[in-house]
């Protein structure tokens, strides 16, 4: 079985900055994208940013410039640095791993975190 944390939210004034870790855990051989997503209050779940083995990385174009996302492949951990934070990043952030091989089977998997509450004061 494999479990995906996160840390790192919390409250925080715009302008200001907060990190978000999120670790995997378990029987892991390979991760193939690691991500983070958000979802606002009556709003639908969209990606922020993700980030492939080999490095390559996809913004959403609210974050561009503001948001950078990184990744320890030994670690099996996703980071996202997110600077200049405004209210509209308000939002329970989601850490995703896509294309997860797991020990002992030919199959890959896709797995979410639990959720971490980041508020934007303004």
């Amino acid at each position: 079985q494999v479990q995906l944390v996160e840390s790192g939210g919390g409250l925080v004034q715009a302008g200001g900055s907060l990190r978000l870790s999120c670790a995997a855990s378990g029987k892991i051989a390979g991760i193939n994208t690691m991500g983070w997503y958000r979802q606002a209050p009556g709003k639908q779940r969209e990606l922020v940013a993700d980030i492939a083995s080999a490095g390559s990385t996809n913004y959403a174009d609210s974050v561009k410039g503001r948001f950078t996302i990184s990744r320890d492949n030994a670690k099996n951990t996703v980071y996202l640095q997110m600077n200049s934070l405004n209210a509209e990043d308000t939002a329970v952030y989601y850490c995703k791993a896509d294309g997860v091989l797991v020990y002992g089977s030919p199959w890959k998997y896709t797995y979410w975190g639990q959720g971490t509450q980041v508020t934007v004061s303004s």
